[in-house]
């Protein structure tokens, strides 16, 4: 028989992954048709490895405080700083990404040095803080692009270093983690160039129109921001009333879901809860791949992450559940293979997208205007 079963198996394995293969590629090419995103998504992953891999040398950490917690701070931080970012130019890129981290540096600076106060408050005290920020993500966008993204980095700088229980003594190594971020992300966008033509996100940077007689008293940011704060606090008050897994997980989906307006809001909280309906499950599916093919979970990271960055600008749901996917299989890989705590992750952001939803329609209700609707 020519070729034998050598050849046989070649021909089968070919058929297998073919089809699938050609299908994502599609998919690609129709989310994606001038492969723009898919360069910023491959620097997105290479700005968290940089990142991470700076953050773990041993020179850079040794004399540093907590140091096994400056990798995952500064990959953190230069990872979103990378999404948030959206200049054409290398030279005003660069300048962005330098803003965007040290507002992720001040944000978890602030978190820290309060953090002794905070925490005499009990269960809920650290996360008051949070208030602060998701009133940021809102009101910043008043200040363009550049405004919603430093809102944005100074609440995920808060959210790590509530996660990672950050204090006062850690103020240096958020400082070294700043650092390691600029350059980890910046390299990144050296490198891509002209290849990248970035997509505004209208998720972050949506500005609402003006209702009449409205303006004067409370700017439309100003709503946004107290949507987002009122419904972080009751969040907060919730968690020390009954106890929440992580509230932080509620806490982001409530400040990431207040859109433009009270039609948009909604929009977005159903397309963030589908998204995570679909990630969370496949990524508790990849639990035994963290423990036995820790290579191939992080290869799904690096995939998820760049469907992330291809989907977000027009595809929200699409987007939510890619990293709904991605947050699932790092937690395990860190050793957090608990179902009951993972599936925290949807029903928190349940929780999270209704009081948004809540919010912006009872908290000065923004309306977008007819030629929006129609």
């Amino acid at each position: 028989m020519p070729g034998g079963p050598a050849a046989a198996i070649q021909a089968w394995t070919r058929r297998l992954f073919a089809q699938p293969s050609r299908a994502l590629g599609a998919w690609f090419d129709r989310i994606d048709p001038g492969t723009h995103r898919r360069v910023k998504g491959l620097r997105l992953v290479t700005a968290y490895g940089i990142a991470a891999a700076l953050g773990a040398l041993h020179d850079v950490t040794r004399d540093v405080h907590q140091s096994a917690t400056l990798s995952t701070l500064a990959a953190s931080i230069a990872l979103w700083a990378s999404v948030f970012e959206a200049k054409t130019t290398r030279a005003e890129s660069s300048r962005d990404l330098g803003l965007l981290c040290i507002a992720a540096g001040i944000g978890a600076a602030v978190y820290a040095a309060l953090f002794p106060f905070l925490h005499s408050a009990g269960r809920a005290g650290p996360e008051i803080v949070l208030v602060s920020g998701a009133f940021c993500v809102g009101y910043m966008k008043r200040f363009g692009v550049l405004g919603a993204g430093i809102g944005a980095q100074i609440y995920i700088g808060q959210l790590y270093a509530s996660a990672m229980t950050l204090g006062p003594a850690d103020v240096p190594a958020i400082g070294v983690a700043v650092l390691i971020a600029m350059l980890g992300s910046i390299v990144p966008r050296l490198l891509s160039g002209p290849a990248e033509h970035p997509a505004l996100l209208a998720a972050f940077t949506a500005v609402p129109p003006v209702p009449p007689g409205f303006a004067r008293r409370w700017p439309p940011e100003f709503v946004m921001g107290l949507q987002a704060a009122t419904g972080a606090l009751i969040i907060v008050a919730l968690n020390r009333m009954i106890g929440l897994e992580e509230s932080e997980w509620a806490i982001t989906g409530c400040t990431f879901v207040v859109a433009a307006s009270a039609t948009a809001t909604v929009q977005r909280t159903r397309q963030r809860i589908v998204g995570t309906i679909v990630g969370v499950p496949l990524g508790i599916v990849c639990l035994p791949l963290a423990e036995h093919a820790p290579l191939v979970v992080w290869a799904f990271a690096a995939l998820a992450m760049i469907v992330y960055a291809m989907s977000l600008p027009e595809r929200y749901d699409v987007a939510c559940g890619a990293f709904a996917f991605i947050l699932m299989i790092t937690l395990a890989a860190d050793g957090i293979h608990s179902v009951p705590y993972l599936f925290a992750r949807l029903w928190e952001t349940v929780i999270g997208g209704v009081i948004g939803v809540l919010a912006a329609l009872l908290i000065f209700p923004l309306r977008a205007n007819r030629a929006e609707a129609k």
